[in-house]
């Protein structure tokens, strides 16, 4: 264990689901940096989520890979259960993990319907029930990650948009209902990030290099570049913090400045 100088989350328990890649590793690894042991949920990426682990452990704290299909809420009460007997609470509990089918909503088949709710609303109410339980008696911190989708219109993404909409209105109710006991709810609504899966969009879902959209987006957005997985995880570590004690049912959005920017403007900017 880390017996240098205090760090914020010194001695804390995280959660965090999807952690084996992109944001959500990003997250419990920066999570760890500032002191948190941090139990990891993965879907089926057994490598991934080693690695990650090894990580976290670099960091001098402890931390836990459990396999969870947030698919199925069900699964979720028992993946709590293996928390609590290796911690014996939560601190900070972040839903990062979302998945659907990328098609227009009227080719949507019921089940993919079902899948897109189930792992980002669904889920998440589960995961609430069962880690406030594990917060009692001490400041608890809820982080929903949502996306640009839950208000601006996206090839594909109509479905999880919804979802991620929803997400943002249970933040909200949450915030209201867990606010008394010392847990604040709050989400972060990442604007176009460069991660593996902005880039599987850009290249098959819109058809397009790359690169060249990524130094598109960045011209017509205010701080001239793209996000990172990292600044997603610097704002989530913040509301983590002491220092956001006094942030409740608010969604962040994180964009660089990206969707304030005018349509006009963008046509001035950008060819």
């Amino acid at each position: 264990m880390d017996t240098g100088g205090k760090r914020p989350l010194q001695g804390r328990v995280a959660v965090v689901t999807g952690a084996s890649r992109g944001i959500g590793r990003a997250i419990a690894l920066r999570l760890a940096r500032d002191g948190a042991h941090c139990a990891i949920t993965y879907r089926r990426r057994d490598t991934a989520a080693r690695e990650t682990l090894q990580a976290i452990a670099r960091q001098g704290v402890e931390g836990l890979a459990l396999a969870l299909e947030l698919g199925e809420p069900a699964q979720v009460p028992a993946v709590f259960d293996r928390v609590a007997e290796a911690f014996g609470r939560v601190d900070i509990l972040v839903a990062s993990a979302a998945a659907t089918a990328f098609k227009p909503i009227l080719e949507q088949k019921e089940h993919n319907v079902r899948r897109t709710f189930a792992i980002s609303v669904d889920s998440l109410v589960a995961m609430v029930q069962a880690a406030v339980p594990l917060m009692s008696g001490r400041p608890g911190r809820i982080v929903a990650i949502s996306g640009i989708d839950s208000f601006q219109v996206m090839g594909g993404h109509g479905l999880l948009g919804g979802a991620k909409a929803a997400v943002e209105s249970l933040v909200r109710a949450l915030a209201c209902e867990l606010g008394p006991a010392g847990i604040t709810v709050n989400g972060v609504n990442p604007g176009f990030v460069t991660t593996d899966s902005s880039r599987l969009y850009v290249e098959r879902g819109l058809g397009r290099e790359y690169d060249a959209a990524v130094a598109r987006l960045a011209a017509v957005t205010p701080v001239r570049r793209a996000g990172t997985a990292e600044d997603v995880a610097d704002c989530v570590a913040w509301i983590a913090s002491d220092g956001a004690s006094f942030l409740n049912g608010q969604t962040i959005v994180l964009d660089g400045g990206l969707t304030i920017v005018s349509p006009m403007t963008r046509l001035e900017e950008g060819p």
